[in-house]
This record gives C-alpha cells, structure tokens and sequence, in this order.
C-alpha cells in the first residue's frame, strides 16, 4: 500500500469546526500525519452538532454526531489543556518535531500561550503556520469572529443565491452546506503545499494568513468579473445563468431536469432531439447571446415541449447526443447513482473505539484526489475524543508514569 505523497510531513492540528479540519483532512488523505488536539472532556464542537447522530449495531442513536466524521478521517486524536503551562510545553513539544501547524484561534488567541507563530519559529525555523480566521491578522474586522453564514452574507454569496424577489419564494439563501468553510480548508491546503515547495528552496517555514471573507470573495468568479467591469450589480435569479441559456431546470412529466447547454453546437443538438429544429434557425436564438436576451421567450417554448416526456426518458434521449441534462437527485438518489458507485466514492472504516462509543464503522465520502503513483490512503477512522493521547505522548518520549501524571493534573 502506499503511504501517500505526504507521509514524510507531520501536521500539528490546532483548529476545531470545519476549515481548518477540512485542509488538514487533505492532507492526511494524503498521507501526511495529523495530529489532531483537543479539548479535554469536550472536544472539537462538531462532536456535539447533532443530530444526525451516528448509530450502533442495533440502530439506535449514540452521542457521537456525524458531522464530526465528514472531516476527520485518517487523524490521531490527543486531548490537551492548553490554557495548562504543561499542555503549552508539550505543544512547544510537538511543534519542534512538526512540519505545519494549523490553527482557527481568534487573533492573538495562541499569543497568550506563547504559542503564536513569532514564538514557535524561533524554536523550528521549518515551521510552516497557517492562520485561519473569519477575516484575517489585518484590517479593521480583524478581531470579529467570522462563521460560514455571516461570510455568505457579507461576501454577497446570499444575494446571488436564490430566487428573485418577485417571485415566490423569493429572497436570499445561503448554501446548503458551509462552502466557504470548505473551500478555505482547499485554498489552505493548497497554499501550505506552496509553503512546502518554497522551503525546499529556503530551509525556511512562514506564516500563512487565511480568511474566510478572503475566500468568499474570491469565489464569486464571474460574479464578481462582471461587476467589477461594468459596475452592473447582479441579482438572484433562482437556477438559470446570467451569461447562458438555456442553462436551468425545466419541467418534465414527472418533476423536472437539469439542462447546462453551454454553447450553440449543443443547443442545435437539442432543438433537433426535442423535435423543434426551427429554434436552431430562429433569429431570437442562433447566438446565446442573442438566447440571453430573448431568455423568457425562448424558456417558456422549451418548458412545454420538456413536459412532454418524463426526467429519465429526456436523459437517454440525449446522453447520446452530447447535450448536458441530469436528473436533479436528493442525496440518496445521489449516491446511488451508478458513476457514484463505479468511483467508489463512499468508504466504509472499522473504528478502534466501538468498545466506548457503539459505534463499530463509520461511512464518509471518499477524497476526490485520483492520484496514479501515490494515491490517498485510509489509515485511520474518524478518532474518537483522545483515542492516540498516550500513543502520541509516547512518541514525545513520555514513559506511562508521566502520562499519568498529566492526566492526573488535567492536562491531558
């Protein structure tokens, strides 16, 4: 088995919710060892949001939340005070034998600890800390505390995302799951891989300074392209595009599909399978700008012609012809779609803690990352609270006696 292209760097997880976890997930998907801290008795807080709670053998609910799973995988879990001079020592401890360090503290949270980045490089020159809050180290809103649906908001995600005001239903939405938690944890990810390569060619770590509302704007894409040159404010406009069309769900006999037709070789395409080749010919229609400005001409035509056949009989109808249609799945439809199955895009572990928690397995989506030479590599299930704490004390050279003293004194 492969032990990753990231099994040479150890990773000091400080960071608890979902950003920070989710970049340190990667990385441990991709080999690299995560050692996950946290609070004694408590834990990450994720361990609490439920329900869904995950269940034992006999089905019933047990006090360990699902959510925690979705991006904890293949970590070692240690308990540590770190409000405690000792918890400090041995984070200096673990910091000195560690290649990152992530953490989601407010700022100047870990100063106070000494465990600050200008504090820690001082003892591990390599030391690559990246820094993940609401709004970054600088700037007037530095100080807030900053979580997925205030960034939807105040990135203007929200006012893009749904239907428009005069419609029913209308008004601002957030998205169905903390994107930009999830996407900071990729753009973390990817900027401490950056901090790796650099060090290669330096000897030398540095710090890396993430920000939710950093990265909310960001994704924007052309959202915010189209803004920013032409001053042209964008407006909620349920499933349909601004730039394409038809590109939106329609009505089908049986519920509706999803059509994305992006250029004027697949609309052609269509027009020909429904039936309707003069739309291909049609002056109102021969460009998709000119379908952009005609849009609710062209959509109410295409709406009486895709009721004519069901969801699926649309599908087979034009898979074949190169026309990007979909049935529009709720989660259990998603994953039991046949290419979701093919790609083995759930894996199943055992859990080393069924004795305690109930719960002998554990499923989660497996990691996107296709990888020939050194592909992603399941270690370890989602850890239960401390499960690695004497094992990882062990490897900082701590004989029982003095982790037992630890634990003894509310450290660990």
């Amino acid at each position: 088995m492969s032990q990753g292209a990231l099994a040479h760097l150890k990773v000091l997880d400080l960071s608890r919710v979902l950003a920070g976890p989710w970049c340190t997930q990667i990385l441990a998907d991709l080999g690299a060892d995560v050692i996950k801290v946290e609070r004694p008795l408590v834990g990450d807080d994720t361990r609490h949001w439920g329900p869904p709670f995950l269940q034992d053998a006999q089905g019933h609910d047990t006090q360990e939340a699902s959510y925690f799973t979705c991006t904890n995988r293949n970590k070692r879990s240690i308990t540590l005070n770190l409000a405690h001079p000792e918890g400090q020592a041995l984070v200096r401890k673990m910091a000195l034998q560690s290649d990152v360090l992530v953490e989601n503290f407010k700022v100047g949270g870990l100063e106070t600890y000494g465990l600050d980045y200008e504090s820690l490089k001082v003892l591990n020159p390599r030391l690559i800390y990246c820094s993940i809050t609401g709004f970054g180290q600088t700037g007037p809103f530095a100080q807030r505390a900053g979580y997925d649906l205030m960034i939807q908001a105040m990135s203007g995600m929200m006012s893009i995302t749904g239907r428009a005001d005069d419609v029913a239903g209308g008004g601002p939405q957030r998205v169905g799951v903390a994107v930009t938690d999830i996407l900071t944890g990729v753009y973390a990810s990817t900027a401490i891989l950056a901090a790796v390569e650099a060090r290669h060619k330096t000897g030398l770590g540095q710090h890396i300074d993430m920000a939710l509302l950093d990265v909310g704007m960001a994704m924007l894409g052309n959202q915010a392209a189209g803004f920013l040159n032409t001053g042209s404010v964008p407006q909620r406009q349920g499933n349909s595009h601004p730039s394409l069309v038809p590109y939106q769900d329609f009505p089908t006999a049986d519920g509706s599909m999803l059509l994305a037709i992006g250029n004027d070789g697949q609309f052609g395409r269509f027009c020909a399978a429904a039936g309707a080749p003069e739309w291909a010919l049609d002056p109102r229609f021969a460009s998709n700008t000119l379908r952009v400005q005609h849009r609710l001409v062209l959509v109410e035509l295409m709406g009486k012609v895709t009721r004519t056949r069901s969801t699926a009989q649309w599908i087979k109808l034009l898979e074949d012809r190169a026309v990007p249609c979909g049935a529009i799945n709720d989660l259990a439809a998603a994953f039991g779609e046949e290419q979701v199955q093919a790609r083995g895009l759930v894996v199943q572990q055992k859990s080393c803690s069924a004795a305690s928690t109930g719960v002998a397995s554990m499923k989660t989506v497996a990691s996107p990352i296709r990888l020939s030479a050194t592909p992603t590599t399941l270690r370890h299930a989602p850890p239960s609270l401390g499960e690695h704490t004497d094992e990882v004390l062990a490897e900082l050279g701590l004989n029982a006696l003095a982790i037992h003293q630890l634990r003894k004194n509310g450290v660990v």
